[in-house]
């Protein structure tokens, strides 16, 4: 029997377009080297300046987890368990498998290996599909049935997997998309429970995470968060005090282990989705500041997983296969320790030509071997372009591995590096281009390549898989339109004898500093240095010869990522720590006070209240607020009760003449309010200044 499915694995019939979801809503030597020029069918602009690519070693930007790399698996493809796709899985490095497949979690029953009103495969029950993780070596992600099972039914499931099986089932999930369970007015995700609020999921969040850890206390437990800036994030449901995120947290940020966001970025074509993943390090950052908020000092021990991505428009497509790659490191380095593919097989939906080659608009990395009324997909398990996105990132890193910050001074280029464990530097660069190719040099920062020819693989026009070029290993590399090329150089002797410092934690932090402490790093460093993260350059914050630094002088209501480094008796600098970003508060003894209060919001859009308070001495009469959107996807639409104008990011507010006075002592306020438009994530401002002045800001 064959059935074709939406990403969130419900069966379908007929040609329908994506699902019911998708349619609501980036100091040492220098070295450039060369890329076999494209063939000469492919257009080259051979006089524009080249790329400037920049990569900065004393930048780490986190360590590939073991779980880095997924994809989803679901029990309704027949095809989930072929001995080929363990192969499969293997060769593209995917280290996770998702089970047992979307939607389908919150229907599925393991015990009987039911789904009621779903259609479940022949051959895919769980240990079936242990077998396959294991074939691969891999490791399962599994979702917890929330909609129409019970605490006592998930904690069963962890007993078998874990006592009776030996499996060592590390992640588990408490449903799948549960805020599509009709809450909000749309619904997707079967939900049983009467009450189907925030505040609901929550309380079933704890009850089902003790059961599942009294069964295996290893186990660790992900709550499902909405994805900032796609619908229903900041939606007010009935009922509700606070959007879905804000109530969820509130609730569980002292119980689970890692919270779950998915990514279905859209768009018109995939190219216009490959753009969208600029919106990715925003959205992230966005969830992390909601974990800070709530959990406080707990949030570094809350990890954020992305379990279902895909772009959700011509998905067997080349630039969907850019995007692959793009997104997966993207999100692995901004925060993200596992990324989960949507889906292995998923099923055709409808033909059309894509760079000259025939798209099904598939969600699979691999053919189901479905057909279009006469037009068939190629044989069962035929890759597609995404699989070999996926596999590019082998060549690129593997878990343990150091991301480090990188930058491109081009729109057209991505870029993403690893320092990898044996010492090598590898750079990916991603050629978003049709028409064009681009020439480009690598500029390296605290790292000196020995000299000898790099090893180059590709991904372009003409390649039936990811394939090994020669390189010259000087001048200017030449990226082919539309492809994927990642180089790897060895370091020139002499790295230094002490080892990274471990991870820095924030101790404290006020409006102009903060206090770091971290753990010492292997040997004897004589000295440790912190520097900020400004793009792919880095800034010497301070330095200290203990394990600990104050840093002042930092301006209030700002964030700061940083790295820490030891230095050994030589002068050399060991590989960074993980990062760690600090925020500075805004002062609490300012002479002014703005309310910044988000009223309502549908996903790209909010209304918000501003009121804004004079605690000096002195009367004003006449006043204007100045802030800056902290993404540059936020505007103001339309205003009232005051005169709001914006340059970019930069917004002016000014009275409207009815509300110019504010009486000292807090002795009255001015409010406003506003339409606005968000595209991604919808973060607050975090300073305003009065008349020049920074005020103290809070959140309502």
């Amino acid at each position: 029997m064959h059935v074709e499915h939406t990403r969130s694995g419900r069966p379908r019939a007929g040609a329908v377009r994506g699902p019911a979801v998708a349619a609501l809503g980036a100091l040492t030597a220098a070295s450039a080297i060369a890329l076999p020029p494209p063939a000469a069918s492919e257009p080259g602009p051979e006089s524009a300046a080249p790329v400037e690519v920049r990569v900065n070693a004393h930048l780490g930007r986190g360590t590939l987890d073991q779980a880095a790399f997924g994809a989803n698996a679901a029990i309704w493809d027949s095809h989930m368990n072929d001995p080929e796709v363990a192969s499969l899985m293997d060769d593209a490095g995917i280290g996770v498998m998702r089970y047992p497949g979307g939607s389908y979690s919150d229907i599925y029953h393991w015990e009987d290996h039911t789904a009621p009103g779903g259609y479940v495969a022949p051959g895919t029950g769980f240990d079936a599909f242990m077998e396959t993780v294991q074939d691969a070596g891999a490791q399962p992600m599994i979702t917890a049935n929330y909609g129409t099972g019970s605490p006592e039914e998930a904690a069963a499931w962890v007993r078998y997997a874990n006592v009776t099986r030996d499996y060592g089932v590390k992640y588990w999930e408490i449903g799948n998309e549960i805020y599509g369970n009709g809450h909000y007015g749309n619904g997707w995700e079967e939900d049983d429970h009467a009450d189907k609020s925030p505040a609901e999921y929550a309380r079933n969040v704890r009850a089902y995470a003790e059961a599942m850890k009294d069964a295996d206390p290893s186990v660790r437990i992900g709550a499902v968060l909405t994805t900032p800036g796609d619908w229903p994030d900041g939606v007010i449901g009935p009922g509700d005090a606070a959007d879905w995120n804000n109530t969820v947290l509130s609730r569980v940020a002292d119980t689970v282990d890692f919270v779950i966001v998915h990514s279905y970025p859209g768009g018109a074509t995939a190219d216009e989705a490959l753009d969208r993943v600029s919106r990715l390090p925003g959205q992230l950052r966005q969830v992390r500041r909601q974990l800070d908020h709530h959990a406080g000092d707990r949030s570094d021990e809350i990890r954020i997983a992305l379990t279902e991505v895909n772009s959700g428009v011509q998905m067997n497509s080349r630039p969907n296969g850019l995007f692959a790659a793009d997104a997966f490191m993207t999100a692995l380095e901004n925060g993200v320790f596992n990324i989960d593919w949507w889906n292995i097989h998923n099923g055709p939906d409808e033909v059309s030509q894509v760079d000259g080659e025939t798209d099904f608009n598939d969600y699979g990395l691999l053919s189901s071997g479905g057909c279009v009324e006469d037009v068939c997909q190629p044989p069962v398990n035929t890759p597609f372009h995404p699989y070999y996105g996926l596999k590019s990132l082998t060549h690129l890193g593997a878990p343990g591995d150091t991301m480090v910050a990188s930058s491109s001074s081009s729109e057209d280029v991505s870029a993403h590096a690893v320092h990898q464990a044996d010492g090598d530097m590898s750079v990916m660069l991603i050629n978003k281009d049709q028409d064009n190719a681009h020439p480009v040099e690598i500029d390296y920062a605290g790292f000196t390549p020995d000299g000898r020819e790099p090893v180059v693989h590709r991904y372009a026009r003409g390649d039936d898989d990811v394939t090994p070029v020669s390189d010259p290993g000087e001048g200017t590399r030449t990226l082919p339109p539309y492809s994927i090329t990642t180089v790897s150089v060895s370091p020139k002797s002499g790295e230094a004898s002490v080892g990274a410092p471990g991870a820095p934690e924030e101790l404290s932090a006020d409006s102009t500093s903060a206090t770091l402490s971290w753990p010492a790093g292997d040997g004897e460093p004589v000295r440790y240095e912190v520097y900020e993260h400004l793009g792919a350059n880095a800034e010497l914050l301070g330095t200290s010869t203990s394990t600990s630094m104050t840093l002042r002088n930092l301006p209030p209501g700002t964030e700061h990522t940083v790295n820490v480094l030891a230095r050994d008796e030589q002068g050399r600098l060991s590989r960074p720590s993980e990062p760690v970003t600090l925020s500075t508060t805004s002062p609490n003894d300012a002479d002014c006070r703005v309310t910044y209060r988000v009223d309502s919001g549908w996903g790209n859009g909010f209304v918000a209240t501003v009121t804004v308070s004079n605690l000096a001495d002195t009367p004003i009469n006449g006043w204007s607020l100045d802030f800056t959107w902290p993404e540059s996807g936020q505007s103001v639409q339309s205003a009232w009760s005051a005169e709001v104008s914006g340059d970019g990011r930069r917004v002016h507010v000014t009275d409207n003449g009815d509300n110019a006075e504010l009486a000292p002592g807090g002795g009255s306020t001015a409010t406003f309010g506003f339409v606005g438009a968000n595209e991604g994530a919808n973060p607050a401002p975090k300073v305003f200044t009065l008349n020049g002045g920074v005020c103290h800001t809070v959140r309502g």
